[in-house]
């Protein structure tokens, strides 16, 4: 079975629905109401939009509506008078008679659907018999006939993209079927009443449902693309069944610009068996599998010949490419070695979710779990509920992402090896000192990559950062939901795909990676022979870091920002520099707050050196007077004088008794 995974998006209620589409772009679906009414939901904020006003007095009961793509705020809406026949006619545009017809329903067909994709000639019809036929228009024969609706077939769909039919009863059901092997996968009944239209929409997996209570938009399956990017910088994705493959080699020295779609050539590597609704590389690269309909088929990367198959909810790879691991219901994890099952385990909280990476993780409802690879040993119990799990190639560091945060941890395994030694430290939720918190950050990791210690998602927002030392940084805010595929050093790049299986780049210097990471190891030997191949418009990025860091005295050596370097200076208390800062930037903020540091230091001599550069005349009188320099005082007189500072000028002969 597929196994689609269903969400509810939107709940209207309403007259009854009579038909409804989903617009292309912007999050609308627009439904005519048996009232003769016309009214448009935003499925995002779950209210009727004012985008498009709501139209009235329209033909009552029979009325087809659809979204002009090509202005975002226009609806086509026909009227329609269809005969209820018990059979299908096929019309050539123009012609006056039918090209034939396709008899079999015992009464009248209600609904009819072709399907979109090009490798099969099929018609697809519901009728008041309470059958759905799917027939072969070239043959003018009936491939298949569905039972199962208690009730008059109202509505039938080709998904657009998916491998299932949906079809609606006057029952209140809507059924879903597998178009391949005609198998009812679900029932689903959200108490409406009778169902009177469905909708798929091309490059989606929502779909809009019309009832006699209202409509409902659910969503099928998984949103991500079913796409994997190898160390090499090979992509491979699954267009439906097919599975494609471009590889970013082959682009030369074209150029990239950030954020910009790749003009990629694309070979076809054939098709496969089950419906893919995810692909991964092994960790090496050498090796490809893809996951669907319960089933799992690993293939040669490069030929895409098949290795070996079972079945599987989840399939997720070990670090070493040799192990992975396989998901079977809610309870049962396989663990297999050089393509062997090796092991076969039962969680003792059961098995809701399965991570790969250093440690095979778990997700029950209680909690995660990690195990060894070698014995499925419990290395440690947390309670949490991940979302997602990324471990750093080194396999020191690991990120846990859940629905409001994201945890990074060290992992400790001296101290696992020693606890299994000694036994000590060993509980029933594993060993406690296995994993170190690092820290936690609020916000949603939709995908991720560590590149060293730093680790750059992008997130619930639409953005692309990095986070390296309790800091993140922004690389980039991005227009709609993209998902990383992976970092290639050589290019110094970032590469995205989205839904539509387009894939972007973002530069990110590999120099500058390696600098945060080995300042984040206290490894300045390494950071200080990495420093020069970082470009100087670079720098100052990196000198904040490091004053984020702690360390003001290398982002001082580092930072090339001439505002920067004083505040640093001044932070640092080297005048010396200071002073050669403030007479290059003839800045009077910069001298009055060098000669308040000069001051703090006894440096009285520069610091009425500065108060002059300032022309601070009030500061001079006050350092004046304080210090007992007679001298300084009848200097400040002309001076004030001169620069028609008459108040202190006057208090200065005044205290000179002059």
């Amino acid at each position: 079975p597929l196994r689609l995974d269903i969400k509810r998006k939107l709940t209207a209620r309403s007259d009854r629905v009579k038909s409804a589409d989903l617009h292309p772009t912007e999050p609308w679906m627009v439904a005519s109401l048996y009232s003769g009414t016309v009214v448009v939901w935003n499925h995002e904020t779950q209210v009727p939009t004012s985008a498009i006003h709501t139209l009235t007095s329209l033909n009552h009961s029979l009325l087809d509506l659809t979204f002009k793509t090509l202005d975002p705020l226009q609806v086509s809406l026909t009227a329609r008078s269809v005969a209820s026949l018990p059979a299908s006619q096929v019309w050539q545009l123009g012609s006056r008679t039918p090209n034939f017809t396709l008899e079999g329903h015992e009464k009248g067909v209600n609904c009819i659907d072709y399907y979109g994709g090009g490798d099969k000639p099929y018609l697809i019809s519901g009728a008041d018999d309470r059958l759905v036929k799917i027939w072969d228009y070239q043959n003018k024969t009936c491939v298949q006939t569905l039972e199962g609706h208690a009730q008059n077939v109202t509505c039938v769909c080709f998904h657009p993209e998916l491998p299932i039919i949906l079809t609606g009863s006057e029952d209140g059901t809507v059924r879903v079927w597998h178009s391949n092997t005609y198998r009812l996968e679900n029932t689903l009944n959200y108490g409406m009443e009778r169902v009177w239209c469905i909708c798929g929409q091309p490059g989606s997996n929502s779909v809009a449902l019309g009832y006699d209570e209202g409509s409902i938009i659910i969503k099928l399956g998984r949103e991500e693309p079913a796409m994997s990017m190898d160390s090499s910088g090979k992509v491979m994705w699954a267009r439906h069944s097919e599975v494609q493959q471009a590889n970013l080699k082959a682009m030369g020295e074209a150029e990239v610009r950030d954020g910009e779609r790749l003009s990629l050539g694309v070979k076809d590597m054939g098709s496969c068996e089950i419906f893919p609704q995810t692909i991964q590389h092994s960790p090496n690269g050498r090796f490809v599998v893809v996951c669907g309909d319960g089933e799992y088929i690993i293939y040669t990367a490069m030929a895409l010949r098949n290795k070996s198959f079972g079945s599987a909810q989840e399939f997720v790879w070990a670090h070493d490419s040799s192990q992975y691991a396989t998901r079977e219901g809610s309870s049962m994890i396989k663990v297999f070695k050089n393509f062997k099952e090796k092991k076969a385990f039962k969680p003792d909280f059961g098995a809701e979710g399965v991570f790969g990476g250093f440690l095979l993780g778990v997700r029950s409802n209680s909690g995660l779990a990690f195990y060894d690879w070698e014995n499925a040993d419990l290395i440690r119990r947390i309670e949490i509920q991940p979302k997602h799990i990324f471990w750093s190639d080194s396999g020191e560091l690991v990120c846990i992402g859940t629905d409001e945060s994201f945890f990074v941890l060290r992992y400790l395994p001296e101290r696992v090896a020693a606890a299994q030694e000694s036994k000590e430290e060993v509980t029933e939720d594993g060993i406690e000192g296995a994993f170190e918190v690092l820290g936690e950050v609020p916000g949603v990791v939709k995908t991720g990559v560590w590149v060293g210690d730093c680790f750059i998602y992008t997130s619930s927002l639409n953005r692309l950062n990095y986070y390296v030392g309790g800091e993140i940084i922004t690389i980039a805010h991005l227009d709609r939901t993209m998902y990383l595929l992976g970092y290639i050093p050589k290019d110094d790049r970032l590469y995205l795909g989205d839904k539509e299986l387009n894939i972007i780049s973002y530069s990110l210097l590999l120099s500058v990676l390696e600098y945060q990471t080995a300042v984040m190891r206290r490894d300045f030997g390494t950071a200080d022979k990495v420093l020069p191949t970082i470009p100087k418009e670079q720098r100052n990025r990196v000198a904040n870091f490091l004053e984020k860091q702690g360390f003001r005295q290398q982002a001082l050596a580092v930072s090339t920002d001439p505002e920067h370097r004083f505040e640093l200076a001044l932070q640092l208390g080297e005048l010396e520099l200071a002073h050669q800062l403030a007479s290059e930037a003839e800045s009077e903020h910069k001298w009055k707050q060098l000669a308040e540091l000069a001051t703090a230091k006894c440096q009285f001599s520069l610091a009425q050196e500065c108060l002059h550069q300032a022309q601070d005349y009030g500061g001079l009188l006050l350092l004046a007077t304080a210090s007992g320099n007679a001298g300084m005082v009848g200097k400040l007189a002309e001076g004030a004088e001169r620069s028609g500072k008459t108040n202190v000028a006057f208090l200065t002969c005044f205290l000179q008794g002059r």
